[in-house]
């Protein structure tokens, strides 16, 4: 399998590990054996403060089940406070995404929301080092045999199928990824370069699903991807995104994948804005959950981030929904509820807390994408020139 590439991709590309850096691991605990190997690896290169923060997915089901709502702040596995300390150290973070589909499907949605929420906010100065990139971090995804078998449920072998699936998509079976990669995102930085020369004031998204959305940018704002800066944020990454003034996106958008929040599936939903703010929604599937993500705080029902991802890419050519907001969002145009992303704001230190409020930067201590993609997706944006075509049937055409 690709194990050995993928784990030299993540620690020597994506964090560009160096001799002496802490690294502070975040994964479940189904993929603990795949963690050791990333040690045993880190090790070699001169790691030797390496924190594993292990989550026991099943042991948090039980918790939530059985704990009064209003009780979970008080609990130490919803406590973050321990990534501070790292932050403080300026460590470099991997968190590895391993779900187990539908395990928290007979959990009250308020108790999933809460939990969530008091994960976001127990570590501010890991989000506020995060958001301006002042320290190394990725997130990528690690298969385990639930997860598997829930998407390749015919396999005879589904880990092994999903790896062969995941060197694909994130491109371990080349001779050399790290190479690969460092080819890709030249070809990002291009499409960025145009997006950017453009100047663009607003965003009109339509679809035959009845996605008919205005989003309109900040005044200086910048597209950018995951791989802007020195590091590499997600694996696998085809995005590139930037972040909208929130007061400002009018009329309707549907999803076109479904949303996994914490292990909760949300389906066939759409949102309706007004003035920036969520007016109206609903859900197929999902809908509470939704209507807690939406609430979580005041800027929630606000948008933070405008992401263009072509249709015609790795993720998506396969046809598959992986039920993972990393995979499934790498494959389609998305949109997040939420906090802003500092690094899409031209001469962002200028500003202070305010002005960055005055001028429309999402400071929502949630953040949730949600895929809205289809391959007649047509994006037409109002420049410096008019009003031109960037994407077409799904694709970019800049």
């Amino acid at each position: 399998m690709f194990e050995e590439k993928y784990i030299e991709l993540l620690l020597e590309r994506c964090l560009r590990l160096e001799k002496g850096t802490p690294l502070f691991i975040n994964y479940n605990k189904v993929i603990k054996a795949f963690v050791s190997k990333i040690v045993k690896h880190a090790k070699k290169l001169g790691i030797t403060d390496i924190y594993l923060d292990e989550r026991d997915l099943n042991a948090e089901h039980e918790l939530l089940l059985n704990l009064n709502v209003n009780d979970i702040p008080n609990e130490n596995i919803f406590n973050c406070k321990v990534w501070d300390e790292y932050a403080k150290k300026d460590a470099a973070f991997l968190l590895l995404d391993s779900d187990i589909p539908n395990l928290m499907d007979d959990v009250d949605s308020e108790k999933i929301a809460k939990a969530s929420f008091s994960r976001q906010t127990t570590k501010p100065l890991y989000k506020e080092k995060q958001l301006k990139s002042l320290i190394p971090w990725c997130i990528a995804a690690v298969p385990n045999e639930f997860w598997a078998k829930d998407i390749f449920p015919k396999s005879k072998n589904p880990v092994e199928t999903f790896w062969e699936v995941l060197g694909d998509i994130c491109m371990l079976n080349s001779d050399n990824p790290i190479s690969s990669w460092n080819k890709q995102l030249k070809e990002q930085a291009r499409n960025i370069e145009k997006l950017n020369n453009l100047n663009i004031k607003k965003l009109h998204l339509k679809n035959s699903l009845g996605t008919d959305l205005e989003i309109e940018l900040l005044k200086d704002s910048l597209w950018q991807s995951a791989s802007t800066g020195e590091w590499i944020v997600n694996i696998p990454s085809y995005e590139i995104f930037t972040s909208p003034n929130y007061k400002k996106t009018n009329g309707i958008v549907y999803s076109s994948k479904p949303l996994v929040y914490s292990g909760k599936i949300i389906d066939k939903f759409y949102l309706k804005f007004k003035n920036g703010k969520v007016e109206e929604f609903g859900a197929k599937e999902g809908q509470e959950i939704l209507k807690e993500i939406i609430n979580t705080d005041e800027l929630s029902s606000y948008l933070g981030e405008v992401a263009i991802v072509n249709y015609d890419s790795p993720i998506s050519n396969t046809k598959m929904i992986f039920k993972s907001t990393l995979f499934d969002e790498n494959a389609s145009c998305h949109l997040a509820l939420g906090s802003g992303f500092l690094e899409c704001l031209k001469d962002v230190d200028k500003y202070d807390e305010e002005e960055l409020e005055t001028i429309g930067m999402n400071s929502s201590k949630n953040h949730v994408d949600f895929m809205i993609g289809t391959k007649d997706l047509i994006i037409e944006a109002d420049t410096k020139e008019g009003t031109i075509v960037i994407m077409k049937d799904g694709n970019l055409v800049i």
